[in-house]
């Protein structure tokens, strides 16, 4: 039987984030990570199945996200479950700013992990539908508030991790919301300053 070692999975990620900041993530070898962090590559990949996989492997926000909106109160509209959904994830976030940062800084350096970030919010916009069909939401309602409310993440997430912006995530994607719930009202666009967004659904 292995050794045990406490928080190993951990010290991978936070090593490995370490060296791809330092030298790239294509530079970086999977014996550098474990090395690092103090084991060995044997302990790598019972964690991880490749370096990638180190930035993308959790699923801890699909899951969040999608018991969250499965979770909303049943008279919620589509969009207002997707709201919960959002809230709960900008929770994840709240205490991983330097964090998340420093892996989308090395995430929008390679090419491949773009492509890989793009396929994983897919795969999250997959889920998010299934679980408002389960909810009783038709297609093409579900697939379309599906993505929309992968897409107020992003934007609100780009937002947040930019070099000017102290405000809250939860702050940041409520009004990315806000600005999409009135360009589909018809509006050009809501107030920079919130200040007319008030309940409207």
């Amino acid at each position: 039987m292995g050794r045990w070692e406490p928080n190993a999975r951990g010290r991978l990620a936070e090593a490995a984030l370490q060296l791809y900041s330092e030298r790239g993530f294509e530079q970086t070898t999977v014996a550098e990570i474990a090395r690092r962090a103090g084991l060995t590559e044997r302990t790598f990949f019972r964690h991880y199945a490749d370096k990638r996989e180190v930035l993308f492997g959790s699923g801890e926000l699909q899951e969040l996200f999608v018991q969250a909106v499965a979770g909303a109160p049943e008279s919620a509209s589509p969009i207002d479950a997707m709201a919960v959904g959002l809230d709960a994830v900008c929770e994840m976030f709240a205490d991983r700013h330097a964090h998340a940062r420093k892996r989308q800084a090395v995430i929008t350096a390679n090419a491949e992990l773009r492509e890989r970030e793009l396929i994983k919010l897919a795969s999250v916009s997959a889920a998010l539908a299934d679980a408002l069909r389960r909810r009783g939401v038709a297609e093409p309602a579900a697939s379309l508030t599906a993505e929309a409310g992968v897409a107020v993440f992003k934007v609100g997430f780009e937002r947040w991790i930019g070099a000017a912006e102290g405000r809250p995530m939860t702050q940041l994607v409520r009004e990315s919301l806000a600005e999409l719930k009135a360009v589909t009202a018809g509006h050009q666009g809501a107030p920079a300053d919130g200040g007319s967004r008030g309940g409207d659904a």
